[in-house]
Order: C-alpha cells, then sequence, then structure tokens
C-alpha cells in the first residue's frame, strides 16, 4: 500500500523494548525482540526502524548498554534498514532526552552508518528545546546540525505537546493545539532542509484528516505568501 501510494513505510518498534536495561531477563528479551523487528522491516522493505532508546537510572550505563544491544542487534542480523533513535522527553529515566546523549550511542556503536535519529516535536519540546518560537527553532536545530549532523535527521514525529516546555513529560496533542503551536509546524513543512524527510503523526487516529488539512494549510499558506512577496519586489517596468 506505502509503495501503491508513492512513499516508504517506516516502523516504530514495540514500546516493551528496552534496550537501556543493564542486565537481567528484561535485557536479553529486548534485543532478541529488536532482532526479530528489523529482520521484519527487511522483509517489507521499510527503510526506518524506529526505536526508543529505552530507560536506565544510570544514564551513563544506560547509553552504554544501548550502544552494547545494537552491536549485539547488528552482528545477527546484516540487514540494510536503518535503525532511527526517538529523541525522549526525559520522562523519568528514559535516556536520550538531549542531541549530546543520541550522539554518544551512536558514537560507541561498532557500525554507526546503520544509526540515525527520528526527532519527535513533542518530545524535544518537553525536554526543554524551544522550537515554538523563531528564535528557538532555529537554536534546536542549529544545535542539532552541530552536534549530530542535519543529515541524520532522517525522521519527524510531528506532535504538539499537551505540557509547557521543559515540562518532561511525555503528552501528545494535535499539531497547533497545544503548547508548541503553528509556528514550528509552519516552519517545519516549509523547511527546504527537510523537504524529503518524512513526517508521522502519532495522536488517535480520529484527528489525523484534522492534523493533515492544518498542516497542508501552513505550506499552502507559506506559498502564498512567498508569491506575494516576489510580485511586491519586482521592479516596475520604466
Amino acid at each position: 500500500a506505502a509503495k501503491s501510494a508513492g512513499f516508504s513505510a517506516s516502523v516504530h518498534a514495540s514500546y516493551l523494548i528496552n534496550l537501556g536495561c543493564v542486565s537481567g531477563d528484561l535485557r536479553e528479551k529486548s534485543i532478541e525482540a529488536f532482532i526479530d523487528e528489523l529482520q521484519r522491516c527487511d522483509r517489507i522493505g521499510a527503510p526506518y526502524l524506529i526505536v526508543h532508546p529505552g530507560s536506565c537510572a544510570d544514564t551513563v550505563r544506560g547509553l552504554a548498554a544501548v550502544a552494547e544491544a545494537l552491536d549485539r542487534t547488528f552482528a545477527a542480523h546484516k540487514g540494510r534498514c536503518m535503525v532511527l533513535l526517538e529523541t525522549a522527553a526525559g520522562q523519568g529515566s528514559a535516556l536520550g532526552r538531549t542531541f549530546e546523549e543520541l550522539r554518544e550511542i551512536r558514537e560507541r556503536v561498532r557500525t554507526p552508518e546503520r544509526v540515525a535519529v527520528c526527532l519527535d516535536t513533542c518530545h524535544v519540546f518537553a525536554a526543554g528545546y524551544d522550537i515554538s518560537t523563531d528564535r528557538g527553532y532555529d537554536q534546536t536545530f542549529g544545535q542539532f546540525d552541530r552536534v549530530l549532523g542535519m543529515g541524520l535527521l532522517k525522521a519527524f514525529h510531528l506532535n504538539d505537546s499537551m505540557k509547557p516546555l521543559g515540562a518532561r513529560v511525555d503528552r501528545h496533542e494535535h499539531v497547533c493545539k497545544g503548547e508548541i503551536g503553528p509556528l514550528a509546524f509552519r516552519r517545519l513543512v516549509n523547511d527546504p532542509r527537510f523537504q524529503e524527510v518524512p513526517g508521522f503523526l502519532e495522536i488517535p487516529p480520529e484527528g489525523n484528516r484534522a492534523c493533515l488539512q492544518r498542516l497542508k494549510r501552513l505550506r499552502e499558506e507559506h506559498s502564498r505568501h512567498r508569491h506575494r512577496s516576489r510580485v511586491a519586489t519586482l521592479p516596475r517596468g520604466g
């Protein structure tokens, strides 16, 4: 269905998987399940498998555990599907709240070329990255580029946030209807750097159509504004 519609489907790993668990049955079952999911992605031709890095009370040990779990996964499966680490809101002991934590995981992996990033707009806002203003948007993506490199941003989860900036609580809201507001989404859908980067909604399905219409409207409004600006600045004939 995805191919016939002209786009590639990506897969989100099970929320039960915790690659940051440092030992015990949960760790082994998480790695086993993750290997199985990666194999399935290759069978269906999905280019990306998106996963939450996991959680651990000890951040240093947790980040190392995620990298080691990825090494074991890639050793067991040599397929083409890339793993995308999803940015975390920082709730509880969740790993991946900062771009630096994601970089540390990737730098520890033996085959870093198989690892990139999925940026969740709700999560980064909850983690303290203010994308709701022009200045904050520019600072956030400038920091992402400096820490990770823009080429590693392979997907977006397009969610507004029910909670305020820096709340470190993961509560999705319909786009343009939460604490982030329309500016960030207007910038995102019109940012030339992200024209080829897929975006996915993560809200109850009954809200998908309205959210898609809002995003489409933001793109159309931007196009009309650019057209009016070009017309207004054309030199007059003499």
